[in-house]
């Protein structure tokens, strides 16, 4: 947590230290299992310390949208500010272990030392950023364009968490949880990954999904980082990997 808020934002040797020194206590969870569900009182806020996780809402009929997907670094639920109980289900992609910090003392930490309560905005922001471009990919692109922003923009946030082009990053989600991120039916997600397999774009092997041409796939899905807010962070040209369970 401490690297991603200061990635956006610039935090002196105390401010680190007194993140880092936050009260917390570490949860660890397997895969496909929640965090919090939408409704549960809002005591804590959680950081990803390690996998992935996502956070989704259901509507009356039983429908899953996703709303956002999360790696190590990210604060899953600081969004919801200072509700009393959370806005959506936060679940694991994969086996994930969450750090809890009550969230009074993140406030009064907020108050004490204004340089992390502006990170905290900023990281805000930047979370507003993508939901805007989630926005954007489920009303006016079509199933191949979201499907490959979608890969990107994954690919491009790994990148930036590692600091570096990582040469078989995993990507634990299913062509379900795919669908359910842009829209789509898990047949049409699969029959959109075959033809963008056919174009030479991507590459499958088992759990994997490489993408063989960088430029192609960002022109594919309509993808530029600017709203990622990493600045040069995670940028690389050539092949790039992911996968898929």
């Amino acid at each position: 947590m401490v690297e991603k808020l200061g990635s956006r934002s610039r935090l002196n040797l105390a401010e680190q230290q007194a993140l880092s020194a936050l009260p917390h206590h570490v949860v660890e969870f397997g895969r496909d299992r929640y965090f919090s569900r939408e409704g549960d009182r809002a005591t804590h806020c959680s950081v990803l310390l390690s996998g992935f996780a996502m956070c989704h809402k259901i509507t009356a009929s039983g429908a899953r949208q996703v709303i956002s997907i999360h790696l190590t670094g990210d604060l899953l639920d600081v969004h919801d500010g200072t509700a009393e109980t959370t806005t959506s289900n936060c679940q694991s992609l994969s086996s994930a272990a969450v750090a809890l910090i009550p969230r009074t003392a993140l406030v009064a930490l907020a108050r004490d030392m204004p340089a992390i309560a502006i990170a905290l905005w900023a990281d805000m922001g930047a979370n507003a950023s993508i939901l805007a471009e989630w926005l954007l990919n489920l009303g006016r692109r079509d199933a191949r364009a979201r499907v490959a922003h979608l890969i990107c923009e994954m690919q491009w946030r790994k990148d930036a968490v590692a600091h570096r082009k990582s040469p078989c990053a995993t990507w634990p989600m299913t062509q379900e949880q795919l669908a359910d991120a842009t829209g789509l039916t898990a047949v049409h997600v699969n029959r959109t990954l075959q033809s963008l397999r056919r174009e030479g774009l991507l590459a499958a092997e088992p759990r994997k999904l490489m993408i063989l041409d960088w430029p192609a796939m960002c022109d594919a899905g309509d993808f530029t980082p600017e709203y990622l807010q990493f600045g040069n962070r995670g940028q690389s040209g050539g092949e790039r990997t992911g996968a898929f369970a």
